[in-house]
């Protein structure tokens, strides 16, 4: 009996240790876990009163979600000379990276964020994942975003084609994400930010088209929604990595169709729809991952607590459904073993999803080719 009681008391000290911990009052009076996380404070309000200033999970916040990944892709179990993960680089080899095809438009996030960068002590690295775990608390939806703090910056740039480009096919997008450590789970939870994002220069005569009906919420629509037969382009029509989508004003990525309907990834999709649970954990746990590719090590501390709590989605949010004028006719079934789930239609008449409002300070000097792109005065 003492034995199974000293096991007990063990357990529940492993638990609730955390919990009991002295916290750290910061000189800005906020208080955190560990003193390090202290120099986040400052960059958080900063961004939060200036660069995410009234975004409701809309450009900015997108923006600054997308290139996260683009940063952190750059990595390879196999190849060192891919580079060394979530490490700035995109930024500190702007003039490099961005000139990359597949970097298209993430010209848009270094003239969002880098005046922030250089206004604060942290590395680019860091940075860039700090301000897109903050840009996924503007979206409802979202579960508690965590944080790693200490990220090294990169010395050398990642080569071209690290990260996976829209009109490639299933298996060479898992090839390049099983490369970096992401299984294909892992790679369709990824993909759930596309429930919270748009294509700006898939088509060059829109910005701002929406991948789903619902851009500013985190919700399954997004997987309903690539399951459906496509119909219409948004747009110009016929670009490369756009295919066809159901509802006008959507975009529609060729990648994310093929892997929607695709034997090795179809279930995986599919049990998304409408199941905003799962879609939130399986994300959660994905992007946290994908935050520290390369990066893992003793130079990272927890500083999750410095994050802000995201906003509620409503049962009715959350409930999925098929857009005006669609059914479950509509639907293009790829999942061998389960059926589609059953959906209401939403009522009306079909309607246009709007373009995604653009925010001026992603313009800059920084453009698409690369030119521009320098950091200048970073004292990271």
């Amino acid at each position: 009996m003492l034995s199974k009681t000293f096991v007990l008391l063990a357990a529940l000290s492993t638990v609730y240790g955390a919990a009991l911990q002295p916290r750290v009052t910061c000189a800005t009076g906020q208080t955190t876990a560990n003193a390090a996380c202290c120099a986040l404070f400052p960059v958080l309000e900063d961004i939060q009163t200036n660069m995410f200033a009234g975004d409701t999970c809309s450009d900015a916040a997108h923006t600054a979600l997308r290139v996260a990944f683009h940063d952190a892709i750059g990595f390879s179990n196999s190849d060192p000379s891919f580079g060394t993960g979530a490490d700035g680089s995109i930024f500190i080899f702007g003039e490099t990276e961005l000139g990359f095809g597949a970097n298209l438009g993430i010209a848009d996030a270094f003239n969002l964020e880098v005046p922030f960068i250089n206004k604060h002590n942290i590395s680019v690295a860091d940075f860039i994942q700090f301000a897109a775990a903050v840009s996924l608390t503007k979206c409802p939806g979202i579960l508690q975003p965590s944080f790693m703090f200490g990220r090294i910056d990169a010395t050398f740039n990642a080569p071209d084609g690290t990260v996976p480009e829209p009109f490639q096919a299933v298996d060479a997008i898992l090839a390049r994400m099983s490369d970096a450590g992401l299984s294909a789970a892992e790679t369709v939870a990824l993909l759930a930010s596309h429930s919270i994002a748009g294509a700006d220069d898939v088509d060059p005569t829109k910005d701002g088209l929406p991948f789903d009906s619902t851009p500013s919420v985190f919700d399954t629509q997004f997987f309903v929604e690539t399951q459906l037969r496509g119909t219409l382009f948004p747009g110009s029509g016929g670009n490369q990595g756009e295919v066809e989508s159901p509802i006008a004003g959507e975009l529609r990525l060729q990648s994310d169709s093929e892997l929607a309907r695709d034997s090795a990834t179809a279930c995986l999709w599919q049990a998304n729809v409408n199941n905003q649970a799962h879609m939130a954990q399986a994300f959660q746990a994905a992007f946290a991952k994908m935050q520290t590719l390369g990066q893992t090590g003793n130079n990272l501390v927890d500083c999750s607590d410095v994050i802000p709590a995201p906003p509620p989605i409503s049962a009715a949010a959350a409930q999925a459904f098929f857009p005006p004028g669609l059914t479950q006719n509509d639907v293009e079934q790829a999942c061998a073993t389960t059926p589609f789930p059953n959906l209401p239609s939403a009522p009306g008449a079909a309607a246009t999803v709007p373009q995604i409002v653009q925010d001026p300070a992603t313009d800059g000097s920084c453009d698409d080719d690369g030119t521009g792109c320098i950091i200048a005065g970073f004292t990271g």
